[in-house]
């Protein structure tokens, strides 16, 4: 039945408040009534932009997000394809809980990686520098076929964590290897994002292999950085240009806990922002 504005259902134009959670609703709700199965394809991502008025960069990041939790694929020049049905209320409810998560589990990367990398530059061999090439080279394979590069990343920071040689920083990375995949996974599927991680990983190489601790340890910590920089944490601003939180005198949410940034879900002083804003 068509809405008072001419649109249908589920993909009628959503308000901007929550707006995250409303796109990932309405997508949810427009696979529900269009009786999409497993393996089918959803309209472009600038079709259903126009159709639930809104940015096509609102859009990407919704299917960003259901592609996280596995229940979209985006195939690279084919489109978007449902991988499983998913109840909406618990996949809003697990996009909360990602949201308010990652800035713990960022800077627990933080405290833990940063260290690791410059210990790495001090005591790695030259079969550890063998091993970080041998992962460089697999990342750049698999971004240049168009892939996100997961296992080339996964590849490289595992090399670089036993080039520093400290079995309580390997156990400590190994306690958090879930949570850093899903970080890994929300961070390169930003757009343009694995070409830059990449490039990232080689400043850590290079730094590694000059023997520099301070400089590997500067080059993880813009890495983790980067890492951090996803559409989840800054969804609603993004989409609003010149939206300010009052709770940070007019700045936008940034990174805490560095001296050069602060960590993402805090102001600059390092106070935590709500990661759930009620707009």
């Amino acid at each position: 039945m068509a809405e008072p504005n001419g649109q249908r259902g589920a993909l009628r134009p959503v308000s901007r408040p929550r707006l995250y959670k409303q796109l990932v609703e309405r997508l949810l709700a427009h696979i529900s009534e269009e009786g999409l199965s497993t393996g089918q394809r959803l309209p472009t991502e600038r079709e259903l932009a126009q159709q639930l008025g809104v940015s096509r960069a609102s859009v990407a990041q919704a299917v960003v997000a259901l592609e996280v939790q596995g229940i979209l694929s985006v195939r690279q020049g084919d489109g978007i394809y449902l991988l499983h049905q998913a109840d909406p209320a618990d996949t809003v409810q697990e996009l909360i809980n990602r949201r308010q998560r990652l800035p713990d589990i960022l800077e627990a990367r933080e405290a833990i990686e940063v260290k690791i990398t410059s210990l790495a530059a001090q005591r790695r061999t030259d079969g550890d520098l063998a091993a970080i090439d041998a992962a460089l080279a697999q990342m750049t394979t698999e971004v240049a076929a168009g892939n996100r590069g997961f296992d080339g990343d996964l590849t490289f920071h595992e090399a670089v964590t036993r080039a520093a040689r400290n079995p309580m920083l390997t156990a400590m990375m190994g306690l958090l290897a879930e949570s850093i995949t899903e970080t890994r996974r929300e961070s390169l599927s930003q757009a343009g994002r694995p070409q830059q991680s990449l490039a990232g990983h080689r400043s850590i190489a290079e730094a590694i292999r000059s023997g520099d601790p301070e400089g590997a340890a500067q080059a993880a910590l813009r890495h983790i950085t980067l890492v951090g920089e996803v559409a989840l944490l800054t969804w609603e601003r993004d989409d609003v240009p010149g939206i300010e939180d009052p709770r940070t005198n007019g700045d936008s949410v940034g990174r805490r806990g560095t001296g050069l940034h602060h960590a993402p879900g805090t102001d600059p002083n390092g106070r935590r922002i709500d990661p759930d804003p009620q707009s």
